[in-house]
């Protein structure tokens, strides 16, 4: 070890002599194709099929869903999305490497599927798992370097449960180091001990090339040095940074370090490389459940598919930022990767925002859920699909645990708990700071055979009713839900009489959006909240859906047109459903919760029993029809429904206002809100969310932006997503409208894609024409690389309404 000043003099004399590693990003200049002989171009990540068309035929799926308890088997016409990533498909692109480099490595973060990468005509590497990130290391001499890369992919039929999307669908780069570097993924940073008076990290740098010197310095948000550390004379060194004072990483303050470490060859620095580091420790145990910093709490998660609704499965930071930002806004701490593998993009956006994170690897192992599914490759790849999903993404503070698994099948049989242990192990040996789980959806099976008994944290899906029984077996102490709900409900659809209801299906493919449907083997979310809160022994929940995603249209897998999931707390498009408020009147504990539903836009119900609820953290609350009390009510410990939420059952339909005055516990008032029957729609709204731009702020009722202030990143990359609706001459959102919507854009930005959230569209999301669905659609427009303005104009021919809006791009 050195001191201070003298490790800062070898590096700054050291840099004079340094030929820095370099990273590409490999977006633009790639060549696509299905046939291997028709190309156009595209950027990267890249979806080939989200475009479309929808249509029943692209995977129809004659099968049984064990999963949902069928035995019989039938047609599941939407199972995979109705879009056509069947098939081959075929990239290409040259790079030219600069001088003075001996070697490159291409990084592709995710390819979907079975990708075969061929440089200059050689095949080096192949790897079949499309969401897993994996390294070719490509051999270059010092000079005069360009690189013909090509990857070809081949998507088979009935290897997926939802859609996996098609093409090189994550972000490609290329590293470029000389002989002595730090090697991909091959550092690992932990910390040892945290509390706010000191921690210690520990970083293990492994080095490939001559023995030399390798320096670690970290420096907190302003840049200022707050520990460093140094080894001599090796290849492989292991650091402890004394850390005083420390920040502590959590959902609430996710605060980054930045960790640079360099390393020394005979006195000249010959490669550096820098992560973003968050000081924190997590524990489970018996006694505390879950601890994060050593202080304990129950994890308010939902689970993701990795699909951006009308982006698909290309991966886009605007969006993922989107989707985080809209969680946290509902009290949401933690996401689940369901049922696959993290990327890069996504993890780095949940270390910024504060996201907790349990990272999935595989929906099946050796027994298939469907035909060509992983369990074709699970003997022969699931270690090192294991090994490159931890040793990827082991550095992310964000990170909590590893997940080896969703609903296996194995879990009653003893060769189930041999790979479990194994698996577990695999990731202990690899990172041995994290617990590992798995979902477990046959409780008494995996219980039996000991397959629960041996997880970190048994995670079960469902079956609340059945905790009570395992918490009885589990020597751990607690357990998690680690797929919960599983609740179904359409934006803005309200069906009469308000049931109570676990198999509701109507003739118009949709599901109410008064929260009480569910699925055979799930629940309501009230049930969820009453296990945590009597049972000291659950430690949280990750809820089936954050997001509706393409694919799984349960409870209409037999029904066309319908072609994605009913889940989510959030529909397709990203706006958020009724449900989104009964979470957020739970979990966000910082910010109130009024919200009222149904709307009040009834023509031709006048009279007839339409119930009204109110999500809200308030006790108790009263209600008015146009001026008119409807009872002052509080919430029941002792009723399923009414302990989390405020039902006024027996109120009849009349035009006018709706209005609610919430109390808290002492009788104050907490606030109200109104809803008001919404009369002729005479103008269009545009509300605008840009959510990487610093001018961004979101807000509690769906995170809206008035659109004078919305700027974009112009990088070509940056994302608006505009909400267009219609309102009455007095601003009154008019709710049941499903009119035509078109969209202009111009200027420095490109219409990207439109969804509006209902799950039996069959129009094309890559058009800039859209229906309104319960009043909304949302139209996404992409900057390009120049600074200025953009233009959007939306139009409704039917009714001759339009209206533009601008976007600053800089």
């Amino acid at each position: 070890m050195r001191n201070k000043m003298t490790l800062m003099a070898l590096a700054v004399a050291a840099l004079a002599n340094s030929q820095p590693r370099r990273v590409i990003n490999l977006t633009d200049g790639w060549q696509f194709s299905r046939d291997n002989n028709h190309w156009e171009s595209v950027s990267v990540p890249h979806d080939w099929a989200i475009a479309g068309p929808f249509d029943k035929k692209w995977d129809l799926q004659y099968v049984a869903i064990e999963q949902n308890g069928e035995t019989e088997k039938s047609e599941k016409s939407g199972r995979s999305g109705a879009l056509p990533w069947i098939g081959q498909g075929f990239y290409r692109t040259t790079v030219t490497i600069p001088d003075g480099y001996s070697r490159a490595t291409l990084m592709i973060d995710g390819a979907m599927s079975n990708a075969r990468v061929k440089v200059g005509g050689k095949q080096l590497a192949y790897w079949p798992y499309g969401y897993n990130a994996f390294n070719v290391d490509i051999p270059v001499s010092q000079t005069g370097n360009t690189l013909d890369i090509e990857v070809s992919l081949d998507n088979v039929e009935e290897s997926s449960r939802w859609y996996p999307g098609g093409g090189i669908y994550r972000p490609v780069r290329l590293l470029l180091t000389g002989e002595n570097h730090f090697p991909v993924w091959q550092t690992y940073i932990r910390t040892l001990t945290a509390s706010t008076e000191k921690a210690i990290v520990e970083v293990v740098a492994k080095a490939q090339g001559e023995k030399g010197n390798t320096i670690a310095v970290l420096r907190d948000h302003d840049g200022r040095v707050v520990a460093e550390a140094s080894e001599d004379d090796v290849n492989d060194a292991v650091l402890q940074l004394a850390v005083a004072n420390p920040r502590l990483w959590s959902p609430e303050s996710p605060y980054l370090y930045t960790l640079t470490l360099s390393r020394l060859v005979g006195g000249k620095k010959v490669d550096e490389e820098s992560h973003k580091v968050g000081i924190r420790t997590i524990s489970v145990s018996k006694d505390g459940g879950f601890r994060l910093n050593g202080v304990s709490r129950k994890i308010k998660g939902v689970c993701l598919h990795h699909d951006l609704g009308p982006l698909g499965a290309a991966e886009n930071k605007a969006a993922v930022i989107r989707q985080i930002k809209m969680m946290k806004a509902m009290g949401c701490d933690a996401i689940r990767t369901a049922h696959n593998m993290p990327s890069t993009l996504q993890m780095e956006v949940c270390d910024s925002l504060g996201m907790m994170v349990m990272a999935e690897s595989f929906d099946m192992w050796i027994y298939p859920k469907c035909k060509n599914g992983y369990a074709k490759f699970f003997k022969e790849w699931a270690d090192r699909d294991i090994e490159n999903l931890v040793l990827h993404h082991r550095n992310h503070p964000s990170i909590v645990m590893w997940s080896i698994g969703n609903e296996i099948p194995e879990q009653w049989s003893k060769e189930g708990v041999e790979i479990s242990r194994h698996l577990q192990s695999l990731c202990h040996r690899l990172d041995p700071s994290r617990p590992v789980t798995q979902g477990m959806d046959r409780a008494e099976a995996a219980l039996k055979s000991g397959f629960a008994q041996v997880m970190d944290v048994p995670g079960f899906n469902y079956r609340v009713h059945k905790y009570e029984k395992n918490i009885a077996q589990l020597p751990q102490g607690f357990l998690l839900g680690s797929e919960t709900a599983s609740t179904v409900s359409s934006r803005g659809v309200y069906k009469f009489p308000v049931v109570v209801s676990d198999n509701a299906v109507y003739d118009d493919g949709q599901c109410s959006s008064y929260d009480t449907e569910y699925c055979s083997w799930s629940n309501l979310p009230d049930d969820d909240w009453r296990c945590q809160d009597d049972y000291p022994w659950v430690i949280g929940e990750f809820v089936w859906t954050g997001y509706d995603y393409l694919g799984e249209p349960t409870p209409y897998d037999t029904y066309w047109p319908s072609r994605s999931s009913y889940f989510g707390i959030c529909d397709l498009a990203g706006l958020p459903k009724d449900r989104y408020y009964l979470y957020r009147s739970r979990w966000n504990t910082a910010t109130h919760t009024i919200h009222l539903l149904p709307h009040w836009t009834w023509p031709g119900r006048e009279g007839e029993l339409t119930p009204v609820y109110c999500y809200t953290d308030a006790p108790e609350a009263e209600l008015f029809v146009n001026g008119k009390s409807q009872g002052r009510i509080s919430k029941r410990q002792d009723s399923r429904l009414d302990r989390y939420r405020l039902r006024w059952n027996d109120v009849t339909y009349q035009p006018g206002e709706l209005r609610v005055v919430a109390y808290n516990a002492d009788g104050s008032v907490m606030g109200e809100q109104k809803v008001l029957t919404a009369g002729k729609p005479v103008a269009l709204r545009m509300d605008v969310e840009c959510p990487s731009s610093d001018h961004t702020t979101f807000k509690a009722d769906g995170a809206t932006l008035k659109a004078d202030h919305a700027t974009l990143k112009a990088d070509g990359a940056d994302l608006a997503f505009i909400t267009v609706s219609l309102e009455d001459a007095n601003g009154t959102f008019c709710p049941t409208l499903s009119d035509d919507i078109t969209i202009e854009v111009t200027g420095e930005g490109v219409f990207e894609a439109a969804c509006n959230g209902d799950a039996t569209s069959l129009q094309s999301m890559r058009q800039p024409t859209m229906k309104l669905f319960s009043g909304k659609a949302v139209f996404v427009v992409r900057s390009t690389t120049q600074s200025g303005t953009i233009q959007v104009t939306a139009t409704d021919k039917l009714r001759r309404l339009k209206r533009s809006i601008s976007i600053t791009t800089k």
